[in-house]
């Protein structure tokens, strides 16, 4: 054997230094070189603490129980409310905003703006700087989304009186929330708070709020899950595309708009508002996959995550066995495609609730069925099959209610395992907006950023010190 091996052409499988391989190809043979490294960087803490959680048989059970609660959600979405009226922690001075929890004085200026402008819609102050000290006096109390059962884009902001999205998930009668999404320009989620912006803003609580109250009277429960995997069919990846899933949500409401008691008024306004808007169905997707996430949640030894989000500041998960305890690193500046006079050095860092989405399997976990999504967050179409597929390695499997038909109708990878991130060093993609960071411009591209390795290994670490304890 030895003999012919002497006579064969070489094939080398080289892992480590490139100039190894480089010098056999030289030689004439033929070599592979394969990219690895040691696990969390070579940490050896972080190492030792993934080796006790790998086919752990309670992480494994436990994986097996959230997954299947994840999979088995039903979100359903029941209609409109004002705030403080469905969200029952949500007390008459307090704003939430997106990602994990942050003081005043560390948030980003986009955030503070946006909750400066909260305040000014709530009637709390006359002027931005009456508003600007009622927070910094602590008048007015601020928590993230997440921890009252709700999700927003961007700076996220949910005050008392806006109208918010309510979804029910139908298994377990837990409810999410997010609010309505304001449409393009000067909006008040990337941090502008001008007259026009709070104009806008009393609109959508009253004209578009009684328009859309009126007609679930007549539409009842719509079933998410269903739209969201037509939407998926349609070039849809439900994070930074929206186009199809907002027009199968308006066909579903016209008739029971129609057959409403709005006034004709309200309802040529919210259609024409509507229509113009063509991520007005980002905000219930993402208030869909907090609830089926939500199913998940507190599954004693689980690795899933069950959270992402972004301050502006810092980056966040939350994982299934570790509860509501945030892990972060800082949030990372998203490499993308610019609009025209802005670049990287205008850019805040990576902002919003929206990476739930990827969390539940879609956005960038679901670009294979959105090669179009290339023309605004740059790559190929080729590029979107191999970003969906790479997200496998990291899942605890496949969402079939999601399916891809550039893929043979595989399901959405989903069900992040914080063991496989760490131990691939393969960090979750997400595809999301890109916000000025000065407040008040707007979205000034778009693109794509991964969640920071830190936040993985940190949840490792937390998760094995729990299951040796058990």
């Amino acid at each position: 054997m030895s003999l012919q091996l002497l006579h064969e052409e070489p094939q080398v499988l080289n892992v480590g230094l490139a100039a190894f391989a480089e010098s056999i190809a030289r030689a004439g043979g033929k070599v592979t070189q394969i990219e690895w490294a040691p696990p969390a960087g070579g940490d050896r803490a972080v190492g030792l603490a993934l080796a006790r959680l790998v086919n752990h048989p309670v992480v494994e059970a436990a994986n097996r129980k959230a997954f299947a609660a994840y999979l088995a959600a039903q979100p359903m979405l029941q209609g409109v409310g004002i705030a403080r009226e469905v969200i029952p922690s949500l007390r008459q001075r307090l704003i939430l905003h997106a990602g994990p929890p942050i003081g005043w004085e560390r948030m980003c200026a986009p955030v503070r703006a946006a909750i400066i402008g909260a305040v000014m819609f709530e009637g709390w102050a006359d002027d931005l700087e009456g508003a600007e000290k009622l927070v910094e006096r602590g008048d007015v109390m601020l928590a993230p989304c997440h921890h009252h059962g709700a999700v927003g884009p961007m700076a996220g902001i949910i005050s008392p009186s806006m109208p918010v999205w309510i979804v029910r998930e139908a298994n377990s009668g837990r409810r999410t929330f997010s609010n309505l999404n304001e449409g393009i320009g000067k909006v008040l989620r990337f941090g502008a708070n001008s007259p026009e912006v709070l104009e806008r803003l009393r609109w959508m609580a009253t004209t578009l709020y009684r328009a859309l109250e009126a007609t679930f009277v007549e539409a009842g429960s719509i079933d998410l899950k269903p739209l969201i995997a037509q939407a998926l069919h349609m070039g849809d990846e439900c994070h930074n595309r929206n186009v199809a899933a907002t027009a199968l949500l308006s066909k579903r409401l016209l008739p029971s708009m129609l057959q409403s008691k709005a006034s004709r008024e309200d309802l040529a306004a919210a259609v024409t508002f509507i229509g113009a808007t063509d991520h007005f169905c980002l905000n219930i997707a993402m208030a869909a996959c907090k609830a089926m996430l939500d199913a998940a949640r507190d599954v004693t030894g689980s690795s899933m995550v069950t959270a992402m989000a972004r301050n502006g500041v810092e980056f966040g998960i939350q994982v299934s066995g570790t509860g509501d305890r945030w892990f972060v690193a800082p949030a990372p500046v998203i490499d993308g495609l610019y609009f025209p006079g802005y670049s990287p050095q205008d850019a805040a860092r990576d902002l919003g609730d929206s990476a739930i989405t990827e969390t539940a399997g879609l956005g960038a976990f679901a670009m294979a069925a959105a090669p179009a999504i290339v023309n605004f967050v740059g790559g190929s179409a080729e590029d979107v099959i191999a970003t969906t597929a790479a997200m496998g390695h990291i899942t605890l499997g496949h969402n079939t209610a999601f399916t891809l038909p550039s893929m043979n109708f595989a399901g959405t990878p989903a069900g992040i395992d914080v063991r496989k991130v760490v131990d691939s060093g393969l960090q979750p993609i997400i595809n999301t907006g890109i916000a000025h960071r000065e407040p008040g411009i707007g979205q000034i591209g778009a693109g794509i950023t991964r969640a920071p390795l830190a936040c993985f290994t940190q949840a490792v670490v937390a998760l094995a010190d729990m299951v040796t304890e058990q």
